[in-house]
């Protein structure tokens, strides 16, 4: 985005691979390395195919980094393909997200009386226009709060549920309390995002995340911006409390501003809790959603008892990231006790026998500051969500930071394409 913009970019990374935090394995035995394992063996199939995400996170399809990607011009270099499922976790079982008014009325999430409620919801939704208060049907979105507006629509706590936090993202339930705008405009990017494609509201791009900070790479070095890998980052030069410069291995990099993740600034973050991960190893699908070979379920922390929603994405040989026959599951939630492995049991019960597992535990790291004086920008750590949408959120507000104004979506006309 900045260097389209005009601004001359230098981009530095330790590692010798593109992604840092969130990077794509390949072939596969770095996987392994990554984690202190032996090398896999033959039964894995080819190890080149395999393009294993540290932290996998699908796209919205009409979302906010779909849009940003599109404005980039990043897009070319990339493929994308639709998620196959959207779900919910209630009871111990797995539900279809319904999103329109046939898959409400045909949803055993429901009772048929709740199903005609919802489908009431959905209509308001859909029909809602922001700019339009003949939409509004009586209620003032700046002020009627989301609970007002589901008891408006008589909805129970359990539809309220997965329409919070499968449909519209939330990560928390004090959404409820605050005005019913912000989750009636998530609520209808769902369901406009399933509408794009079909399957559901998701797309993932073909070879893994690696391929998204690659195709930046290319497009930045086509607007004069430079991408330095295996750059060690040794020290922030500072003056009069303002960065002027950047020094990696006995060289000087000056600079107006500088922007990076959590990991390079460790003086100027704080920690706000932590995030614990598998990634697993499967030679079957999830016999819950079985013949669907890509996935998202989400299981609400009401459904397992828990402060924090637990995440689950599971991705196959459709999105080449995996041999033939294999699948690629991540479970992942905010840790919140001294036992975060443990936290994952209920996403890791749905996915049968695990031929292979890597655990994770990470900081969740937050800057302590605004920046406007050192004009140092930094990121938060990803977060347990199997979606980007939180991760751009930030970004928008880093731009926001850096430029004084809100990026507008407005004049971004396109769609992206996927494969069949």
């Amino acid at each position: 985005m900045l260097a389209v913009s005009g601004k001359k970019v230098l981009h530095m990374d330790r590692q010798k691979y593109y992604g840092g935090a969130s990077a794509s394995m390949t072939p596969l035995p770095e996987l392994f390395t990554k984690f202190g394992l032996p090398k896999p063996g033959e039964k894995y199939g080819r190890h080149r195919d395999w393009n294993v995400d540290l932290i996998p996170k699908i796209l919205m399809a009409s979302g906010q980094l779909v849009k940003l990607l599109i404005h980039s011009g990043v897009t070319r270099y990339l493929e994308f393909k639709q998620i196959e499922g959207s779900y919910v976790y209630k009871g111990g079982k797995i539900y279809k997200v319904p999103a329109n008014e046939k898959e409400a009325l045909s949803s055993s999430l429901m009772g048929i009386f709740e199903k005609r409620r919802f489908k009431n919801f959905l209509n308001y939704v859909v029909n809602f226009e922001e700019e339009n208060p003949s939409t509004f049907k009586g209620v003032d979105p700046n002020k009627t709060t989301m609970n007002e507006l589901y008891q408006k629509f008589g909805l129970d706590q359990n539809t309220q549920g997965f329409v919070g936090h499968a449909m519209a993202l939330h990560r928390e339930d004090e959404y409820v309390d605050r005005p019913c705008k912000d989750t009636i405009l998530r609520i209808k990017l769902y369901i406009d995002s399933l509408a794009r494609y079909g399957k559901s509201p998701y797309i993932y791009p073909l070879y893994g995340l690696g391929e998204l900070p690659q195709g930046f790479a290319r497009l930045s070095a086509i607007y004069g911006g430079t991408y330095m890998l295996d750059k060690p980052i040794q020290e922030i030069v500072m003056e009069e409390g303002k960065v002027v410069g950047v020094k990696s291995q006995g060289e000087m990099a000056k600079c107006k501003m500088v922007i990076g993740d959590p990991s390079y600034f460790l003086d100027r973050v704080e920690k706000k809790g932590q995030v614990v991960r598998a990634i697993c190893l499967l030679n079957h699908s999830i016999s819950d959603i079985q013949g669907v070979s890509s996935g998202q379920i989400i299981i609400p922390k009401n459904q397992v008892g828990r402060h924090s929603d637990i995440y689950v994405l599971m991705l196959s040989r459709t999105h080449n990231v995996a041999t033939e026959n294999w699948y690629i599951a991540l479970v992942a939630t905010t840790v919140e006790t001294s036992n975060p492995e443990a936290e994952l049991e209920p996403g890791i019960k749905l996915l049968g026998p695990i031929t292979e597992k890597f655990i994770s535990i990470v900081d969740q790291m937050s800057p302590k500051e605004t920046a406007e004086q050192s004009q140092i920008f930094v990121t938060k750590s990803y977060d347990a969500t199997t979606h980007f949408e939180t991760t751009c959120d930030d970004i928008l507000d880093i731009y926001r930071k850096i430029t004084g104004e809100d990026f507008d979506f407005s004049k971004i006309k396109q769609e992206v394409e996927t494969t069949d």
